[in-house]
């Protein structure tokens, strides 16, 4: 099993709209993404300043899997929306 595990700083302007946009279609890839098998995301509660605002945990059968998730029509959509809001994102791919 792989385990993908992204997570973003968003910018200010509207970080909560963003944030609440961001889940939304993020959640809606495990409709449309066959080799998606499990996503959590997730709205950042810490007040630590070295927090991130939203996290993404998914679970991928193979790396192939994740390959062709990474390249979903549907994902790179989400990522361009991600991108365009967004400040840093850190990741995370490992086999359990």
């Amino acid at each position: 099993m792989v385990k993908h595990i992204v997570m973003f700083k968003f910018n200010d302007e509207n970080k909560q709209e963003n944030l609440l946009r961001a889940k939304e279609i993020l959640e809606t890839l495990l409709i449309t993404v066959p080799t998606l098998k499990k996503m959590e995301v997730g709205i950042n509660i810490s007040q630590e300043s070295r927090a991130m605002d939203l996290s993404l945990y998914s679970e991928f059968d193979t790396m192939e899997g994740l390959s062709l998730y990474a390249n979903h029509p549907e994902h790179l959509e989400v990522i361009k929306f991600i991108k365009s809001v967004a400040v840093e994102s850190k990741v995370v791919d490992y086999i359990y």
